[in-house]
């Protein structure tokens, strides 16, 4: 039998703890459950935090993994069954609104792309795949807040820096519109992100019920509404998309 390299063999059960579990685990954690000295066991978290696999909370000072580990990961998109089951869906959601369509998950204290369909027309645009959005102020990260809680724990441990004059900074403001996104069942960004763009996005959920991701469509405010309020076809195929992803996770109807 083959000789196995054990610090590889080491590095592999502490990528696979953070894996499951807590997000976010402590020294000591890491090191009582693979069962080694904290000084082995710290050289290994930061050699994997120096080649991106691995990432330290600067508040908490607690270990995740890294952002490197995704994008080692996007062949395996494709077969993500999320991305996989709302490939068709975003694809009509773009084509039926007119928009670009945005799937996103929670990661590193904020939104991260995992697909994204480009508006229908001839505009040069930007893949956004990967890309990270924050929390606060965008539409799919207020969606992820308001059904995740560990989503709404993260944002609400976190400043809520002024990204836009129309950002919400105040915590009990935004805490007050994550109540009207679950009464609702979608959220909205007007400009508080980007200037003179605004967002629709509404909840996936798995067999469980649980959220899992949010999908949702981004374009110039003109379009996106008319007379001050968002157009009613837009929510209802942001809304229209997210239930269909989520039937085909098993979620049912609701």
């Amino acid at each position: 039998m083959a000789r196995t390299i054990q610090s590889l063999e080491r590095a592999a059960a502490v990528l696979r703890l953070l894996a499951g579990g807590e997000r976010r685990l402590g020294l000591s954690d890491i090191a009582s459950a693979i069962g080694l000295a904290k000084a082995t066991t710290h050289g290994l978290l930061r050699t994997l935090q120096q080649e991106g696999f691995v990432e330290q909370d600067v508040h908490s000072g607690k270990y995740q993994l890294g952002a490197e580990l995704l994008r080692l990961g996007n062949s395996y998109l494709d077969v993500h069954e999320l991305r996989a089951r709302a490939l068709v869906w975003t694809d009509d959601l773009a084509r039926s609104s007119g928009e670009s369509a945005y799937l996103g998950v929670l990661h590193q204290r904020g939104v991260l792309i995992v697909h994204h369909v480009f508006r229908p027309d001839d505009s040069r645009q930007v893949l956004e795949v990967g890309a990270m959005q924050p929390l606060h102020s965008t539409a799919l990260g207020k969606v992820l807040a308001a059904y995740d809680p560990v989503a709404h724990n993260e944002v609400m441990e976190d400043a809520f820096p002024a990204i836009t004059e129309r950002t919400v900074t105040d915590p009990a403001e935004f805490e007050k519109g994550l109540e009207e996104v679950r009464s609702r069942g979608w959220a909205s960004d007007l400009g508080e992100t980007w200037d003179g763009v605004a967002s629709i996005a509404a909840p996936i959920l798995d067999r469980r019920k649980m959220p899992v991701g949010a999908v949702g469509i981004t374009g110039a405010v003109e379009r996106m509404q008319q007379g001050g309020t968002l157009h009613a076809r837009l929510v209802a195929a942001v809304r229209d998309c997210a239930r269909s992803v989520s039937r085909d996770l098993g979620a049912g109807r609701f």
